[in-house]
């Protein structure tokens, strides 16, 4: 799956207003709401008119309580080009972002919900590997409100799902969606790079656009389940984002990392798989993808215990057709240091096969 990352280098977008006529359906008889089209006494159509009113005021109502619960824990992050969002997770000033929000910055302009007072904070630490980072406020404000983060695993398809953030700058911007998957596993890129790939990601119909990352995807509990931070490239209208096709990290990955961050100031447990290798894509005679070469070993690396050298070209882990250093990376996603698999390689020509006991990236 191409991705692109989302984040935007100007905060000012032009907005432009539409209006729209709305049509008095009530002055025409095929209007399913007209008296006129029911015969006097039917009480089916009496009554369900009243309960679809209500059950309309009652997600709206359940709406604006999210919103009231979880925009004032959700903040604009402006670097020195770069901008994005972010979600308080503590009362002591910690902030969860994107990797790629902070790049190589260590200072950050931050904007809460509601305010245009700008605060300062610092880089505690960033992870590229999973696209997530965490900055802390010098001095946080009174009243600063953590946003509660939920359980990512129990997100189901078709549950209703609120994306909030700072698209294109514009602050404590709200958008309303679905789940559309789970357990996408996604690598970054769409900008002629490959970035981290991340497993076990929400897939979403809310809008997400640049300036959307590091927010926060809500359910209606107004718990975070995830952390948007990818749209999905169509290639055939230039590799611009393909409406209705967003991700998120889940909020299970967020917490883990942001914990140990915060705790130790760095990433110190990723739970992540290695290979322990260095490698790249190869092509064939008809300048097809055609597996991963290793460029170097790891010594003592889970390459390196099962005898796999320099120049050796990887076809296959476990039973995953390995043609690109993305599919390779995307495969080892889905699995946990300690695993047991299996390493199809050729060598000079021959085809051979390696048990490998994953290590740890």
């Amino acid at each position: 799956m191409d991705a692109r990352r989302l984040r935007t280098r100007r905060p000012a977008v032009a907005v432009l207003a539409l209006l729209c006529c709305l049509g008095l359906l009530s002055a025409c008889s095929s209007s399913p709401f007209s008296s006129s089209s029911h015969e006097e006494g039917d009480s089916t159509t009496q009554a369900a008119l009243p309960r679809t009113l209500r059950a309309v005021d009652d997600l709206q109502d359940g709406y604006l309580k999210v919103i009231r619960n979880v925009l004032p824990s959700v903040v604009q992050i402006q670097g020195r080009r770069d901008l994005g969002s972010g979600v308080v997770y503590d009362d002591e000033g910690h902030i969860v972002t994107n990797a790629h929000v902070v790049g190589d910055e260590k200072t950050f302009r931050v904007t809460t919900a509601g305010s245009e007072k700008e605060l300062t904070a610092q880089l505690v630490s960033s992870y590229p590997q999973q696209d997530l980072a965490v900055v802390k406020l010098e001095d946080p404000p009174d009243g600063l409100k953590a946003a509660k983060f939920g359980d990512s695993s129990k997100a189901e398809v078709g549950q209703i799902v609120l994306a909030m953030g700072s698209p294109l700058g514009l602050s404590s911007s709200v958008t309303q969606g679905i789940v559309s998957a789970t357990g996408r596993t996604v690598t970054e890129g769409g900008d002629g790079t490959t970035g981290a790939t991340i497993a076990n990601m929400v897939q979403t119909s809310a809008a997400i656009n640049p300036g959307n990352s590091g927010g926060a995807l809500v359910n209606l509990d107004s718990e975070v389940i995830g952390v948007p931070t990818l749209a999905a490239v169509d290639p055939d209208v230039g590799d611009s984002a393909a409406p209705g096709i967003g991700f998120a990290i889940p909020a299970s990955t967020v917490r883990n990392i942001a914990d140990q961050i915060i705790e130790d100031g760095r990433v110190t447990d990723s739970g992540r798989a290695a290979l322990g290798i260095t490698g790249r894509t190869v092509v064939d005679d008809d300048y097809q993808a055609a597996g991963v070469a290793v460029v170097e070993v790891q010594e003592g690396g889970a390459a390196d215990e099962a005898g796999l050298e320099p120049g050796d070209i990887i076809t296959r882990l476990g039973d995953t057709e390995i043609t690109t250093i993305t599919s390779l990376s995307e495969a080892l996603a889905g699995d946990k240091p300690g695993d047991e698999t299996t390493v199809t390689y050729t060598r000079d020509g021959d085809q051979k096969k390696a048990d490998v006991t994953l290590g740890e990236q």
